[in-house]
């Protein structure tokens, strides 16, 4: 392509300088039905909240307290953790007062929140995993699957122990590159034990870089927005990367579907991805790079992001010789029937294994031998 587009405004950081080909004139229009821009508090970037930090609520001793009872409240029912519900698991003014807002953030703000204060050192594993539990209750009502064995909750943690985790993203200490997972309204981590160094959050906000694309290479959003991307995981499908429906944009891929890993090498006999398609990931990795917004978790932090508008991904981090040196993040999706985005159809399937009420479900407070918790076919 000719010439370059250099995009240094109010859609990037001032400090930073993107730049991207010039779009041929006849793909300068974008797909019927999507928008010039996407006017939303969705579309941010990092810098924005390096002096604002207000996406942290900071639990007070009354907070705490309040959150204590509820876990004494709902054990002396007897429950499973997972029956647990805003009913059993009260909180009357942490619920109404700082976790509705959550939810709403999440779901309509900025697409993304921390809870911080917990001290886990208080709790026993079982007891943190319950507030775990009780504290997402009141943002989100389902809570869904992660594999075919129907575990519920993904131990991010490093594991060298064969070659072929040490190269999955869940078990290695490498960076990331920034993707979506394949399903789940909000993705949501507690924070156990933290690195010895590095290991940060980073995210971005689609619906930013999708303005930077609709302003400078709306070309590429066309292309994203085809049908003709050959994911192979976690089954072949041919499906757009960019989805447009009821007003919202909606997001979903991984770079190790479409183009494989050193873990998940693509099968020799699927397509492979055009120029135009590399090009348009490579464009979402650098405006999202250009964009984003890196912080620090510490042990018992609650932390969600809305997996449908936030790319995320991890830096690279390295384990200290000690216990609480060692990075260990349990996951969860989560999605609210009151205030969940419509699925595209293309996504359907994956949401339905996930929240459906047909299948297991499997609750392992710590990470198991791979025939109890498998390493997943999606690598992300």
């Amino acid at each position: 392509m000719a010439g370059t587009v250099v995009v240094n405004s109010e859609l990037v950081a001032p400090h930073q300088e993107l730049k991207l080909h010039s779009p041929p004139a006849e793909m300068s229009s974008l797909p019927n039905g999507f928008p010039a821009v996407l006017n939303s508090s969705m579309a941010w970037t990092g810098q924005q909240f390096e002096q604002q930090p207000d996406f942290i609520h900071h639990l007070d001793v009354e907070e705490l307290r309040e959150i204590d009872a509820a876990l004494k409240h709902f054990k002396a029912l007897e429950l499973d953790g997972d029956l647990v519900t805003p009913d059993n698991f009260p909180l009357p003014t942490v619920g109404p007062n700082v976790l509705k807002g959550m939810r709403q953030d999440i779901y309509q703000g900025k697409g993304f929140a921390v809870l911080r204060g917990l001290d886990s050192k208080q709790y026993s594993i079982e007891d943190m995993t319950t507030i775990y539990l009780g504290v997402q209750a009141h943002i989100a009502n389902c809570f869904g699957r992660q594999d075919k064995k129907g575990n519920m909750l993904v131990h991010i943690i490093a594991d060298a122990s064969s070659k072929e985790k040490a190269e999955h993203h869940r078990h290695s200490t490498s960076p990331i590159t920034f993707h979506n997972e394949e399903a789940g309204d909000i993705i949501s981590w507690l924070t156990r034990n933290a690195a010895k160094s590095g290991g940060k959050c980073i995210i971005a906000s689609t619906y930013t870089v999708y303005n930077v694309l609709a302003a400078t290479r709306p070309d590429l959003i066309r292309t994203l927005a085809r049908s003709d991307w050959p994911f192979a995981l976690p089954k072949f499908q041919c499906r757009p990367v960019f989805f447009y429906q009821d007003g919202h944009l909606i997001t979903n891929f991984g770079r190790a579907a479409l183009m494989g890993s050193a873990s998940h090498a693509r099968p020799a006999h699927l397509p492979t991805l055009t120029a135009s398609q590399v090009e348009a990931l490579d464009a979402i990795q650098d405006i999202a790079e250009a964009t984003k917004f890196e912080f620090t978790t510490q042990p018992g932090d609650i932390h969600f992001i809305n997996n449908l508008a936030i790319l995320h991904r991890r830096a690279g981090f390295v384990n200290g010789s000690e216990p609480n040196q060692r990075r260990h993040l349990v996951r969860m999706r989560l999605r609210d029937d009151e205030m969940g985005w419509s699925i595209p159809l293309d996504l359907e399937s994956e949401w339905n294994k996930a929240f459906g009420q047909a299948g297991t479900r499997v609750w392992h407070l710590e990470p198991m031998p791979s025939g109890y918790f498998p390493l997943r076919s999606q690598p992300n």
